[in-house]
């Protein structure tokens, strides 16, 4: 069996410019779910700064909330005020794109529609259709980065539901790393993260 994917970092981007010359049943054909990577990577590129907090779906919460609980957090850490008003800069920014863009399980089903279009339209069946990697960065423990728990879990579960009702099979994204994109929790002994697990429908609730 060959596992086939496009550039962009196997995207559905990525996947639906390719142009298969020829099939074959034992290809599968790969897409990475990391729609809309605003939520999925919440993180700063600069050294120390705070990005987090995003909810999910983008309209459970607003972008006052999710300015307050980002102060908080760093008044916590010790930020001086210049440095909050200099975080803050980027990250109001980013905050309020991602609440105009309003992400949530209509969206996603519109990102699942074009892998399903594009292999439609080659003439592949679904099934062939492979989400080879889906996550999301738990928020850190001093709140620099990531999704609060609850976020993240709704957020897997929703990607994977949506996965199985157009039957097409899937992997996460990892077993273990520490930043908690993982079935592992990132501190502690090596246990798996029990809430993953259900998001995952791999438990019972």
């Amino acid at each position: 069996t060959i596992v086939a994917t496009g550039a962009c970092g196997g995207s559905i981007a990525g996947l639906v410019n390719l142009a298969p010359g020829f099939d074959d049943p034992n290809i599968y054909y790969s897409f990475h779910m990391y729609e809309p990577h605003s939520f999925t990577h919440q993180r700063s590129e600069g050294t120390g700064a705070f990005a987090s907090g995003l909810p999910w779906p983008a309209d459970s919460s607003t972008p006052e909330k999710v300015t307050e609980t980002l102060k908080a957090q760093m008044d916590a850490a010790g930020l001086s005020p210049v440095e909050q008003v200099m975080n803050m800069v980027a990250a109001r920014e980013a905050i309020a794109r991602y609440f105009e863009q309003n992400w949530g399980p209509s969206q996603l089903e519109a990102s699942f529609r074009q892998a399903v279009d594009w292999a439609e339209a080659h003439g592949i069946p679904g099934r062939r259709l492979f989400m080879g990697e889906f996550g999301v960065i738990l928020m850190s423990a001093d709140g620099r980065m990531g999704a609060f728990d609850a976020d993240r879990l709704r957020y897997l579960e929703a990607v994977r539901q949506q996965a199985e009702r157009l039957a097409i099979p899937w992997s996460v994204w990892e077993f273990a790393n520490p930043h908690g994109m993982s079935l592992i929790l990132p501190d502690g002994p090596p246990v798996a993260d029990g809430g993953l697990v259900r998001a995952l429908g791999l438990a019972s609730q």
